[in-house]
């Protein structure tokens, strides 16, 4: 995330915990506690907060997830940002309504996904997932590039408008970096990036802070 940020953002961060020991009982715990996630920060002068978790918009849906975000914004007198939100705007700011989907997830949360970006308005023209079944959703984290390189080329391009590597926990960059595509490739890191940059300086033109990011001589490119 901080190679994604311009010069001049400082970056802080903030763990998301839970006792609770099933996937989606803690994803959505996230979510209820987020308030208390945000504490963390105390008196940091804080001008954006990102929810780095797209599972747990996926499983309260669409509607909910912006009415929560929306609630915590007012309270916190910051903006609070979240994921798939970021993702969902990356994409209308495009104009892509056609797209193929990496989803590295366990079916249940896959689904949920999916389900979230219909109801966004998005048509999925195809959809990779890992083949086994992540019971804990943590194990994300222990995806590295090859392997997220080998579910990548599950997809089938076709005529889709952009390709959505979903997960903030997925290793995304390094693959970005390689790939040659006529469609862009977005990220759930790189998307939140661009919402947090813009939240705090707001751009004339956030379609050219986004373009920028997805430039190919793009500055995080060198960072890596």
């Amino acid at each position: 995330m901080q190679a994604l940020m311009s010069a001049g953002y400082s970056l802080l961060s903030a763990r998301m915990t839970s006792p609770l020991q099933n996937s989606r009982a803690r994803l959505v715990d996230y979510f209820d506690t987020l308030g208390q996630t945000l504490d963390q920060f105390d008196v940091a002068p804080v001008q954006a907060a990102g929810f780095a978790c797209t599972g747990s918009s996926y499983l309260v849906g669409r509607q909910e997830d912006q009415r929560r975000l929306a609630v915590l914004s007012a309270e916190r007198g910051y903006p609070v940002l979240g994921t798939a939100d970021a993702i969902a705007r990356a994409l209308q700011n495009l104009g892509a309504r056609r797209i193929a989907l990496l989803s590295p997830y366990p079916a249940w949360l896959s689904k949920a996904g999916q389900d979230y970006w219909r109801e966004c308005g998005l048509e999925l023209l195809c959809v990779a997932s890992l083949p086994e079944d992540l019971l804990d959703t943590r194990n994300i984290y222990k995806l590295r590039t090859v392997r997220v390189q080998e579910i990548f080329d599950q997809l089938e391009l076709g005529s889709c408008d952009a390709v959505v590597m979903s997960g903030t926990g997925m290793p995304t960059l390094r693959l970005m970096a390689q790939l040659s595509l006529p469609v862009p490739v977005l990220s759930s890191n790189l998307c939140l990036a661009w919402v947090l940059q813009c939240a705090v300086h707001a751009p004339k033109s956030e379609s050219d802070v986004l373009a920028a990011l997805l430039d190919i001589e793009a500055p995080w490119r060198g960072s890596l």
